[in-house]
Order: structure tokens, then C-alpha cells, then sequence
């Protein structure tokens, strides 16, 4: 089993035991900020390597990850950005929303933007110089498989850098910001299972 991060379809948003209650008690919360509600996920059925969806599993150890959030100039900032939420918008906005229903893995739920969390992983990704190889779509555990498999050594030997230092901290950079920018391309939020 484990912990996997996943896009938010809309019949889960909708129908849901966990995300309908979360979807029901964002919205007076964004507009108290007076942000836009946060838009019904789009709906569709899974298709291999479309990009429709996003799904990882999170299984290696994510402690050097950690250790490199807290290196950057704004540790705490990066760390709260990638690792302090329970379910990522598409919605730009700073400070988090904490919501009074729970959520799979804590009491409350936590609400952040996936706009603060695509800088921060970028940011990161830079200063590891993530390579271009890393796959754009992650749809069915794609960055996962791709970490484990030869293509991984081979972009390690054509393109060395930090990222190839320690492939742990790399691939959570990777899943962070691969999700990130799926939240804001196809306008779904992102929550873990």
C-alpha cells in the first residue's frame, strides 16, 4: 500500500468521503480572502501517458529532501510550501487555509497554493539542477519507474550534477513539482491517499 500523492478528479470532488467535505468548506474560506472559488476538477477516465492525471507513490525515504528545503535561503518557507499541506489548489494565494474537516492523514485540513509550491520546487530543482529527462506526465507512477530504471543512470552520466548525488531528495523535488505544475495545467487540486 503506502502514501500515494494523486490529482483531484471531479466526480472524487464531488462525491467523495474525504474531499467533499474539504471542497464544501474551501470555498467561504477563498472567498473571505476574496480569491475565486476554486473550480470543479475536470472529469475523465485514465489514459496511459495522456497527462490527464497524476499519480506517485511516495516510498523512499524523503529525509534528505527535508534537509534540502531547510538548506535554502527560506527553509521554513520551502518546507511549509512542499511538505505542510494535506491539499494543493490551483489557486494563487500566500498564507495557508487550515480547514476544520479531516483529512486522510491528519485532523484538519491543510490548504495550500500550488503556485507557492511550484516556485519552491523550481527553485529547488534548480539548485540540483534537475535534468530535463525527468518525465513531464506522471500519470501511473511514472516518475517512480523512470528513478529506478537505467534512464535514470543514463541522464546521471550525460548530465551529472547534484540531482544525481542523491536520487532520493531528486525524485521528491521531481514529484513536488511535477504535481505543482499539474495542478495549475489542469486546473485540479492534488491531495495524498
Amino acid at each position: 500500500m503506502g502514501i500515494y500523492l494523486c490529482s483531484v478528479h471531479g466526480d472524487d470532488w464531488a462525491a467523495d468521503d474525504v474531499l467533499r467535505p474539504a471542497a464544501l468548506a474551501i470555498a467561504p474560506e477563498l472567498e473571505r480572502r476574496g480569491l475565486a472559488p476554486c473550480p470543479p476538477p475536470p472529469s475523465g477516465a485514465f489514459a496511459p501517458h495522456s497527462g490527464m492525471s497524476f499519480e506517485e507513490k511516495m516510498n523512499r525515504p524523503i529525509q534528505s529532501f527535508e534537509r534540502l528545503c531547510r538548506a535554502q535561503p527560506d527553509g521554513d518557507a520551502c518546507c511549509d510550501a512542499l511538505l505542510d499541506w494535506d491539499l494543493l489548489l490551483p489557486i494563487d494565494f500566500d498564507e495557508p487555509v487550515k480547514l476544520p474537516v479531516p483529512a486522510p492523514y491528519s485532523e484538519i485540513t491543510t490548504v495550500r497554493s500550488a503556485h507557492r509550491a511550484r516556485d519552491a520546487a523550481q527553485l529547488l530543482a534548480d539548485s540540483i539542477a534537475l535534468p530535463h529527462h525527468v518525465p513531464l506526465h506522471c500519470d501511473n507512477l511514472d516518475l517512480g519507474n523512470w528513478f529506478d530504471s537505467p534512464s535514470a543512470s543514463a541522464a546521471a552520466a550525460s548530465h551529472p550534477g547534484a540531482w544525481s548525488d542523491d536520487l532520493d531528495a531528486s525524485y521528491y523535488v521531481a514529484v513536488y513539482l511535477r504535481a505543482a505544475q499539474h495542478a495549475i495545467r489542469r486546473n485540479c487540486p492534488m491531495y495524498y491517499v
